[in-house]
This record gives structure tokens, C-alpha cells and sequence, in this order.
């Protein structure tokens, strides 16, 4: 298996003496050995780890600056023959002055010393009695002198150019002021900021700490690590707590239990081959570095190769959702499904008062994505303060529909106050089969797209009539797949459901019957008989995906499921995400989707829908490229004038032989 991209953290708080250097050094080695046994490629220990951070007057003591050195010597070579890179804490004098650093450590050398720039001196911190800023020093001093070997000095990037990854240090108060030396190094092409750091709790301080981090991984998208020193430091006026964060992209991936007795270490997996994917996607992170930061004050520092995710062998930590497009947090997904929600009506609303439209139309099927657009249709009405008769919902049963189906859609059409109107196809249809010499009983490809265009053609034509706009149904997922009818279902005036994937359109339609049809917040007035109105569409939740284009079976139930044609939406909305998201290889798609679907998808059945969407994928960009206006609502988006540009013959053989490689 080839480099992923990926590289597992940890950030590490040790169980210390203060001022005990030989102690700590034991501990710190213990770390470091579990760490490289965990399979870690970056170990994060707390700034001044070696004595302490609150050693106060004592740093000045020429017997504990000695030791300290001694023991980072000693750990410097116990991690000889290791591809570990392990970042502490510790004084060092130079000149005149005491500065508190960082080491950077691998394979049985110091590969370079970070000064810290920024000195707090305010409140409970008193650094600045102890120690000098390292912003000058750090522009007139390019490399010291430590145990008799020259080390890299000040404003440094650590890169390892054969795993393509580069590292940069801040510490503590580094992050907490405007203009950060993390921001500059992310600037200056890091993609992982490292902060070992010493933070004292306060009520409320870990949350605003954790905010920090979270905020800074966002605007430089970069990863973060950030470890901070334990309870076992001087509890005289201040306590720690050995907080963890690790953050990437602006979302939190691990985060400890605060305030822990032992030594303890927090690992994931953070995936810079996505960051680097995001940092492609425009040029302002090279703009702004232009604009506000000098390239040539950053020394580069050679690594070894460092141990990343590359072997199918490798278990992950890190945890994928199986569904990225839904929060695993209840409450972010009322948010998120209010806002979508909200998107979609502002999106309709200005399109109809531009178009001075007088109605609505919409084909209704009993479906779920047809279902969500016609509520949208509904409050996009209230919105305007134009009718609910003013929204023609047409059921045009086919020789596919079933009878739960097309009296779920009648339901919500008359508990809605719409304007119903029933138009068989079937008739039409047949008259089509005979213009053309199909046959009837020949159910390919064209007795299926007769029907869905024969739909569209009335629902286009009425709105002429009626001086109204076709509302579109087909979901973002529908549109990756290509899974609807070229000019049939396929197009529309304005498509409402564009840019949310089949997965999330249940959550939208789910919050709706939470929030407006029960509940505190309930609309009295959104139709008829809300309750009735909830029990139907959960009805139509519970009811197989199809487009209902071939007969019934037997007993009259739905025949043709559209999970059995394409495969799970679940896994297809994973794909998706993915792909278009992070720019991932199918070798780390299928990789990763093995782990979030362990014990429910395995490894071939995931490989078989992975070359299904990839060729789907593809083939279908030629109805992408001439879909009609929808809002996006997520940052994933299918518009060719926007999110994907891409040509409609492009060759799809590269990802396809890729997949059978696997």
C-alpha cells in the first residue's frame, strides 16, 4: 500500500517532579517507548517538561540547567534507530539570556531548538523574570552548539520531504495573540503546528483554549497538537490539568479527560494529504503569506522519513462517521437541518419574485425527495404570503406506482391546501411506445426514460400555462450517480433539493415533523392536521427509494428498489464526501471506508459499489454539466458553475484500474 497522507499524533502529558530532572526523564522515555509502540509518527510533550514548568526561581540554578541538559541528552539518544519525532520542553541559555524552548528529536539527535517568541508576564504568569523573547534572537542566530554537534536555531520548518509532510512549533502563548508564529509557519508551508505548552485552569479557560486551537487549525488549515502541562506541576497558586486537543481543518479529533493523576497519552490520525488538498483548492494562503510574512526568515530542517499510515495492516484511531453529511451531535443536527431548511425557501423565494411567478409546480410521487421539495414549496409560500392553492402538486401515476405510494402523495397534497391534479401517463406513454416501436413488455432503459420524460413534458408545460415554476426533486446524490432520466427528472426551474445528498434529505424532512409539525415550536398553521400530516411522512420515511418505473410485484408492493441497482446511499454519500471533499485516492477511500463501516460492510462488498460509483461518476458528468440553478447548502456541491468543473468525457480508467488494484 502506498503513503496515505496520514500520520498519527500524540500529545503526551508526563507524571513530574518539579525541578527533578532525572526523574522526569524516566518518564518522559516511558512515554516516548509507548508512543513508538502505539505506532505514532509525532509525540507532543508540555512545555519545560524536563523540570517542570513552575520551577520558578530555580531555573536560574546553574545544578538544575545542567541536569535538565544532561537528561535531554540522554533522550535525545535513546531515540536513536527510531522515526519518531518527539517535541519537549526546556531551557536553554544562549548569550546572555535563558530562553524557553522546544526540541525537536528524532533518530538520536537534537534536529532543532524553537525558542518561544512571545513571554507572558501578566496576571498569575510571570515568565519574563526567567526568560527572554525569542523573536530577535531567532532572526540573528541561525544554529547552536549542543552536545558538540551544530543544531538548527529559531524560525524553523521541519520537513520530511519523502512523506511529503512539514511540521512547525509554537509554544503556549505563542497561539493566544493576533498574529501568531503558527499562522506564519502554516503560511511558510507547515501543515502541522506542534505546542507544547503550559495553561493553568480557570473556570472556562479549557473551553475558550479548545476554541483557540479548533479556530487556528480552521484559518491556517493545518493540523494542530497541543499538550499542556499536568497536575503533578507546583500547585502554590495555580493548578494544570495536562489538557490535549488535536485539531485539524477547524474540527476537534481527540481531546482527553482533563486533570489525570498518571502520565497519559492522547493519539489520532491526522490526514495532511487533505489539508494539502484544501490549500489547493485557491491561492490566499500563498497571497497571504505574500502579503504579510517573510519566507526567508524560515531555516528548512531535514527529516528522516517519519512512520505514517501506510500499510493495510495499520488499525485507525481516528473515527470516520459513517455519514459525514450528518453531525454525530443531536443538537448540531436540528441546527444544521434548520439551516438547510432556511437555505432552500430564501433560494426559492427570490427566484420566484424574480421570475414575478405566479405558482408552483410540482410532481409529486409519494417519494421522499419530492416529498421535501413540495414542504419547501409550502413554506417558501407562507414566506411570500402567496397561497398554498397557489402550489399545483400533480401525481402522474405511472405503470410503476403503487398504491401506498400515490396515497401517501394525495395525503400530503390535500393536508397542504394545495391545487391537486391527477394525470395518468400511462395513456401517453403507450401512444409514445407505439410512435417509436417500443414494446411494452421490453423494460430497458427506454421504457423507463419514456415515463420520466413524459412527466417532465407536463409539468413544463403546465407551468407555462399557469405562469409558474417547475420545482426540481433530484437530490445531490441522484446527480453523482446519475441516477435520473436525461432531460426527464433530470431538469427542472429551480431545483430546491440540489445540493443535499439522499442520506441527509430523511434528517431535513425528519426535522421538519419535529420542529414544525409537533412539538414547542410547532406551526399551527403549516397544513391541515400536522399529526396526520407527521404520520404520513413517516410513511414515506419508511418506504424503499424508487423512481417506481417498472410494474409492481405481485402483491403490489414496490418491485424496483434503487439501493439494489446503485448500492447503499449510505456508502455512496461516504464516497462522495470524500472524493469531492479531500481529493482522496480510492486506495485511502476504500481504506477508510473499511474502517467506518467495519462489522457492517467488508472489504469486497465496499470494492464492488466503489468501482460502480467511479464509473457512474464519470459516465454522468454530461447531466451535471447542464443541471438546472439550486442552492448549495454544505461544502460539498455538484454545480458546474461553481464546485466541480469538470470535462463530461474525462476518463474515468485511472480510479477504475486503481480500484481493481486493490
Amino acid at each position: 500500500m502506498s503513503k496515505l497522507g496520514m500520520i498519527r499524533a500524540a500529545a503526551a502529558t508526563p507524571q513530574l517532579k518539579v525541578a527533578n530532572p532525572a526523574a522526569n526523564e524516566k518518564e518522559i522515555l516511558k512515554i516516548m517507548n509507548e508512543a513508538d509502540n502505539a505506532g505514532a509518527g509525532i509525540l507532543l510533550l508540555p512545555e519545560l517538561t524536563i523540570t517542570g514548568y513552575t520551577a520558578g526561581d530555580l531555573f536560574y540554578q546553574e545544578l538544575l540547567y545542567q541536569k535538565q541538559l544532561e537528561s535531554l541528552a540522554h533522550i535525545a539518544d535513546a531515540s536513536s534507530g527510531s522515526r519518531l519525532v518527539t517535541v519537549l520542553g526546556f531551557a536553554f541559555r544562549l548569550e546572555n539570556n535563558l530562553y524557553n524552548c522546544a526540541a525537536l528529536i528524532q533518530n538520536g539527535k537534537i534536529k532543532g531548538i524553537v525558542p518561544k517568541m512571545f513571554i507572558p508576564n501578566s496576571k498569575e504568569f510571570y515568565e519574563a523574570r526567567w526568560f527572554a523573547s525569542g523573536k530577535s534572537i531567532a532572526r540573528d542566530v541561525n544554529s547552536v552548539n549542543i552536545f558538540g554537534y551544530e543544531t538548527a536555531f529559531g524560525n524553523l520548518i521541519f520537513t520530511d520531504d519523502a512523506s511529503g509532510l512539514s511540521l512547525g512549533i509554537e509554544i503556549c502563548e505563542d497561539l493566544w495573540l493576533p498574529i501568531t508564529p503558527g499562522a506564519q509557519l502554516a503560511l511558510n508551508g507547515a501543515h502541522i503546528i506542534l505546542n507544547p505548552s503550559a495553561s493553568d485552569e480557570t473556570v472556562g479557560k479549557s473551553d475558550y483554549r479548545r476554541n483557540l486551537v479548533a479556530v487556528q487549525s480552521a484559518k491556517s488549515i493545518c493540523g494542530y497538537v497541543y499538550a499542556s502541562s499536568g497536575v503533578s506541576e507546583s500547585t502554590t497558586d495555580l493548578v494544570f490539568s495536562g489538557h490535549h486537543i488535536i485539531a485539524e481543518g477547524g474540527t476537534v479529533l481527540a481531546e482527553n479527560e482533563r486533570f489525570e493523576r498518571q502520565s497519559v497519552i492522547t493519539y489520532t490520525e491526522i490526514d495532511y494529504g487533505k489539508l494539502k488538498f484544501d490549500r489547493s483548492q485557491g491561492h490566499n494562503m500563498a497571497e497571504c503569506n505574500i502579503a504579510f510574512s517573510d519566507r526567508y526568515m524560515y531555516t528548512p530542517v531535514a527529516l528522516l522519513e517519519m512512520r505514517t499510515i501506510a500499510s493495510e495492516s495499520d488499525t485507525l484511531i481516528r473515527s470516520y462517521a459513517k455519514n459525514p453529511f450528518i453531525p454525530s451531535d443531536t443538537s448540531e443536527t436540528d441546527r444544521k437541518c434548520r439551516e438547510i431548511f432556511k437555505i432552500q425557501t430564501a433560494g426559492y423565494a427570490k427566484r420566484m419574485e424574480h421570475t414575478h411567478a405566479a405558482k408552483s409546480v410540482v410532481g409529486i410521487s409519494g417519494g421522499l425527495d419530492s416529498t421535501l421539495a413540495l414542504l419547501v414549496a409550502a413554506e417558501t409560500h407562507k414566506l411570500l404570503g402567496k397561497p398554498a392553492s397557489d402550489i399545483i402538486a400533480i401525481t402522474m401515476p405511472g405503470f410503476g406506482t403503487t398504491g401506498k405510494t400515490y396515497n401517501n402523495a394525495l395525503t400530503i397534497m390535500n393536508l397542504l391546501g394545495t391545487e391537486i391534479r391527477e394525470i395518468s401517463i400511462v395513456d401517453a406513454v403507450r401512444q409514445h411506445f407505439s410512435d417509436i416501436g417500443q414494446s411494452e413488455a421490453n423494460h430497458d432503459l427506454t421504457y423507463e426514460n419514456a415515463q420520466a420524460r413524459e412527466r417532465t413534458q407536463i409539468l413544463m408545460d403546465i407551468a407555462g400555462m399557469e405562469n409558474g415554476l417547475v420545482v426540481g426533486t433530484g437530490d445531490l446524490s441522484e446527480a453523482a450517480l446519475g441516477w435520473c432520466t436525461y432531460n426527464g427528472d433530470h431538469m427542472a426551474m429551480y431545483n430546491v433539493n440540489a445540493g443535499i445528498p439522499k442520506t441527509l434529505v430523511r434528517f431535513v424532512v425528519k426535522w421538519v415533523m419535529d420542529n414544525k409539525l409537533s412539538r414547542a415550536n410547532e406551526d399551527k398553521d403549516f397544513s391541515s392536521d400536522n399529526a396526520l400530516l407527521r404520520a404520513t411522512l413517516q410513511d414515506i420515511l419508511d418506504t424503499p427509494i424508487s423512481p417506481e418505473l417498472l410494474p409492481p410485484d405481485e402483491d403490489g408492493s414496490i418491485a424496483q428498489k434503487t439501493e439494489d441497482s446503485v448500492g447503499p446511499y449510505l456508502l455512496h454519500d461516504f464516497f462522495i464526501y470524500h472524493t469531492l471533499r479531500s481529493g482522496i485516492t480510492p486506495e485511502k477511500l476504500l481504506f477508510i471506508a473499511e474502517h467506518a463501516f467495519a462489522g457492517e460492510y467488508d472489504r469486497a462488498f465496499i470494492k464492488k459499489w466503489l468501482k460502480v460509483f467511479y464509473r457512474r461518476f464519470f459516465s454522468q458528468q454530461f447531466k451535471r454539466s447542464c443541471i438546472p440553478d439550486g442552492p448549495k447548502v454544505g461544502t460539498v456541491s455538484l454545480s458546474p458553475r461553481g464546485d466541480l468543473r469538470m470535462p463530461s468525457d474525462a476518463d474515468s480508467s485511472l480510479w477504475l484500474e486503481e480500484v481493481e488494484r486493490l
